[in-house]
């Protein structure tokens, strides 16, 4: 399966101050709407290539959340992927006979603030919260440009879209054997990341690294609070840089990395751009 990042998802106590976060760090956002379950709702940063930034809590504080309850109420941030398929159903039947845990497919919807209804499919792979480790799988049944298209100036940005999704795991190699499994993917590079505190495995053909925290750490912790998931997203963009501002250097493996100056709701940085690969 070729696997094309379609959104990626930030969770937080309170959707007005996600949305103030990443405006005050150049990202123009857009309120996106209201889901069907009646509990959550959410706003979107969409990038040039069709991928976006989902912002989501719930729109009463105290109440539960079908998706992503830990991360939203404990101001988690990332906390999980999807990726776009064409077919769907083919798509979930290949990966059930693959041996993995399939849920799905199934019908969502969410009515825009202008009132146009968004309808499309989910399937959701392999145990817990969906899109925490492997991906959940998306595909549209109204336009595609009904649910996302690219927002303020970024269909004009150096920024493509959602490159890299970097997912926190207790254990790179069952991680790796997971992917193996379902993707069919291939030997990783193995290297590290000072500012993740990790060991990393990356893949030249998948659009994830995989980081098991160093010992004691942040990591730790986080994988103590919410289990594995996504820990960081990284935002590809060609051209010499991501013409953002406030940038902190870094790495994850072998890949610099400048990270945006986006520390709410988790209290450092998760959001980083990379040159797009040749």
């Amino acid at each position: 399966m070729d696997l094309r990042i379609d959104h990626v998802t930030v969770a937080g106590r309170d959707l007005d101050r996600l949305v103030d976060a990443f405006a005050e760090a150049g990202f123009p956002v857009e309120y996106g709407g209201r889901h069907s379950n009646g509990v959550t709702h959410m706003a979107i940063v969409g990038f040039r290539d069709g991928s976006y930034l989902e912002l989501i809590s719930t729109l009463e504080p105290d109440a539960d959340s079908p998706w992503w309850d830990g991360p939203i109420h404990g101001n988690g941030g990332p906390c999980a992927w999807a990726v776009d398929v064409e077919d769907i159903d083919a798509a979930s039947a290949d990966l059930r006979d693959r041996g993995v845990r399939v849920e799905g497919p199934s019908a969502y919807q969410r009515t825009r603030e202008d009132g146009a209804l968004v309808e499309w499919d989910l399937t959701y792979l392999g145990d817990g919260d969906p899109g925490a480790t492997l991906p959940f799988l998306i595909s549209d049944r109204t336009p595609r440009e009904r649910r996302v298209r690219p927002t303020g100036d970024l269909d004009s940005s150096p920024v493509v879209g959602v490159d890299t999704v970097v997912l926190g795991v207790p254990d790179l190699d069952a991680a790796v054997g997971r992917f193996e499994t379902a993707f069919d993917a291939g030997d990783p590079e193995l290297g590290e990341s000072p500012d993740l505190e990790a060991d990393v495995a990356t893949y030249s053909d998948l659009p994830v690294a995989l980081a098991e925290p160093r010992g004691e750490g942040w990591l730790a912790d986080r994988l103590d609070e919410f289990g594995p998931r996504p820990v960081a997203y990284l935002l590809g963009y060609e051209g010499d840089g991501s013409g953002f501002s406030d940038l902190e250097s870094g790495s994850v493996g072998d890949r610099p990395v400048e990270w945006a100056p986006v520390t709410h709701p988790v209290g450092r940085r998760y959001l980083g751009f990379v040159a797009v690969k040749e």
